[in-house]
């Protein structure tokens, strides 16, 4: 037997793993992808999500390019992972997501097809977009430079492509490496952390996914887990799944106060005594 069992629940309500039968739609989450397909659909160009470590940002990601329809947009998520790339990769990595055919070595013959392909997804009827997460790891103005230059490519009533840029705060100092594109930025908007309210909505809505019928989280505790956790989605997500492992190790029915903070102890979240 494991906690899945003992506590009736059919899956593992609190992986961080990516999964969007999960997906929590928050009142801010709620309100940044409409901010964000406002500015996809109107074709503003530049789009930006900031959010601290953990706050949702790559979930946010993957559920506006899933709700990107394919008969409307021609769009692509772009993930980076280390701050060594260069502006020629990126581009060749932008014009293949794009469904740039023969990448070209050569610059000038690469931009060209990129903007040919542009041409070709507007007069399909679609609009070309871009999301890029972890943005803030494109610390270099060569880089800044090159979207600028990507954003100069219009036709009448709008950009021929869009970029999301979704990252740490820090991605508004990587932004100032180009005055004129941080100054192209059309939407902004900021995640923050959970209210108390929140986070116990969130909790009881990842239970209800995973199967759970019962309510074996005490007030005390839903108050603890938000206390400890900061309202950070992903440290709900590891505090609730220690603490439900814990409660099933000591064969505890509810998940009280003290429980949750031995494990944020262990953790080393020791935050004053909420």
């Amino acid at each position: 037997m494991d906690y899945l069992e003992y506590y009736g629940l059919k899956e593992q309500p609190f992986t961080n793993t990516i999964d969007n039968r999960f997906y929590y739609n928050s009142s801010q989450h709620s309100e940044a992808l409409l901010r964000l397909k406002y500015a996809v659909s109107t074709m503003k160009g530049l789009a930006v999500l900031l959010g601290d470590v953990g706050t949702g940002k790559t979930t946010l990601a993957r559920r506006m390019l899933d709700e990107l329809g394919e008969d409307e947009y021609e769009s692509a998520l772009l993930v980076i992972i280390h701050s060594s790339i260069t502006a020629e990769w990126l581009l060749k990595k932008i014009a293949l997501q794009l469904g740039v055919e023969d990448v070209s070595e050569e610059k000038v013959t690469l931009l060209s097809k990129v903007y040919h392909r542009l041409i070709e997804i507007h007069e399909s009827g679609k609009k070309a977009v871009v999301l890029i997460d972890e943005a803030q790891m494109l610390n270099n103005r060569e880089i800044m430079e090159e979207f600028r230059g990507l954003l100069n490519l219009e036709v009448p009533g709008g950009k021929l492509v869009s970029f999301v840029f979704f990252g740490l705060p820090e991605l508004d100092d990587v932004l100032s490496l180009d005055e004129p594109l941080k100054q192209r930025v059309a939407v902004k908007y900021r995640l923050k952390s959970f209210t108390p309210e929140t986070t116990e909505e969130y909790i009881r809505h990842r239970l209800h996914i995973a199967g759970c019928n019962n309510n074996f989280f005490s007030k005390e505790a839903l108050v603890a887990l938000h206390h400890f956790s900061r309202g950070i989605p992903r440290l709900i997500n590891t505090l609730c799944d220690n603490v439900l492992l814990e409660g099933f190790l000591t064969k505890k029915t509810t998940i009280d106060k003290e429980l949750v903070e031995e494990t944020a102890s262990d953790f080393g979240l020791q935050i004053e005594a909420c």
